[in-house]
């Protein structure tokens, strides 16, 4: 079993920065890949960002060039580093891994583990 446990949500104005955390606890950090997803009210869960074990990253459309995400294996932590933040970038973050060595995927149904959520709000 991996667990993993967000940080780092919260209320930032249009144009403003946040950087979410992950926790991971459980497994061998460096043997899986990460990802971050989000939904907001009443829409579908949406892939964000990923990054597998050697550090190779992907993005959503909305997203390239204003997020970055990181790892560090040594404190079994992946990072979601949000630049530029729009209103419709409101929603529940999620971070998730899929099994051990297994490619990260854009679907929800790629990811095995997940954590519980935390809230980015950014008002106009």
């Amino acid at each position: 079993q991996v667990q993993l446990v967000e940080s780092g949500g919260g209320l930032v104005q249009a144009g403003g920065s946040l950087r979410l955390s992950c926790a991971a606890s459980g497994r061998t950090f460096s043997n899986y890949a990460m990802a971050w997803f989000r939904q907001a009210p009443g829409k579908e869960r949406e892939f964000v960002a990923a990054i597998n074990w050697t550090g190779n990253t992907n993005y959503a459309d909305s997203v390239k060039g204003r997020f970055t995400i990181s790892r560090d294996n040594a404190k079994s932590a992946a990072y979601l580093q949000m630049n530029s933040l729009k209103p419709e970038d409101t929603a529940v973050y999620y971070c998730a891994a899929p099994q051990a060595f297994k490619r990260p995927g854009s679907f929800g149904s790629d990811y095995r583990y997940w954590g519980q959520g935390t809230q980015v709000t950014v008002s106009s």
